[in-house]
């Protein structure tokens, strides 16, 4: 699936729009509920990356979830919010996840393919960002797409080392939401593009990501430290993604970050 969209990027957020005028996400990285546009919009709710709820709020967010991360949806005038919203915790129902529940209305059977189509988009996007929700072959007994990661004390000692994908650097989880990038990494040159020569979103990712520290990068190089959000946006930063770079970054024994912060 090729998505066409334009991205803005800030400290606590990453805002999507899509082309078209096929409506807007928005991720805060954040639990303050402030943040929350106005505007009557679908909502998802994470807590380490793990879906916790979905709703639909007119005003403002107001809930009693935890959560670290949350998803603000905005389709365009031909998705009915309320369907958006019933489709999600469809999806959520079959892949076993146990969601804070919300009444919704039954998704008619003339809107569910059109709803179902489009919440397809979303997925696809929020899937490039680390957010899994679908459902797996075994619906009752599934357990969420995505690996779980838990950062801890112990693992911001650690040196995690990439040598791939035409990039080099040396990496340290120093917070849960810092990822540290010592200088003199080298990141990857050639740019991925979709068939038709285009960028795709990981790579417009990835530009905007560079764009956004380019007084310190020279010649593909960096000349001062890169502090990230997450292994995701590293991956980005490094060698525009393509792979799980949970598995990309080892340390010096070649232990992946994976095996150091998967819950199991």
């Amino acid at each position: 699936m090729t998505i066409q969209a334009s991205l803005s990027l800030s400290k606590e957020k990453v805002a999507i729009t899509l082309n078209e005028e096929q409506g807007q996400l928005t991720i805060f990285y954040s639990n303050d509920k402030s943040l929350f546009n106005t505007e009557k919009s679908v909502y998802l709710l994470f807590k380490e990356h793990a879906l916790k709820e979905v709703g639909v709020a007119e005003e403002k967010l107001t809930t009693r979830t935890s959560f670290d991360t949350f998803v603000q949806i905005t389709p365009p005038w031909d998705i009915e919010q309320n369907f958006l919203a019933q489709r999600f915790m469809q999806t959520a129902d079959e892949a076993g996840l146990k969601l804070t529940k919300h009444q919704h209305e039954p998704i008619p059977a003339n809107y569910y393919n059109s709803t179902s189509a489009y919440q397809e988009v979303i997925l696809t996007i929020l899937d490039k960002f680390g957010f899994s929700i679908k459902a797996s072959e075994k619906p009752k007994k599934a357990a969420p797409a995505k690996a779980q990661h838990r950062w801890k004390k112990a693992v911001s000692t650690i040196e995690f080392y990439v040598d791939d994908f035409d990039s080099q650097a040396t990496v340290i989880w120093q917070k849960r939401n810092e990822m540290r990038i010592k200088k003199g990494a080298k990141l990857r040159k050639d740019v991925p593009l979709n068939k038709d020569g285009s960028l795709g979103l990981a790579a417009r990712f990835t530009k905007q990501l560079r764009e956004e520290h380019a007084d310190k990068i020279e010649n593909f190089v960096t000349t001062e430290d890169v502090v990230l959000k997450s292994v995701n946006e590293v991956g980005h930063f490094l060698y525009y993604a393509g792979t799980n770079s949970w598995l990309v970054l080892k340390d010096k024994d070649g232990k992946s970050i994976d095996e150091w912060t998967v819950i199991k």
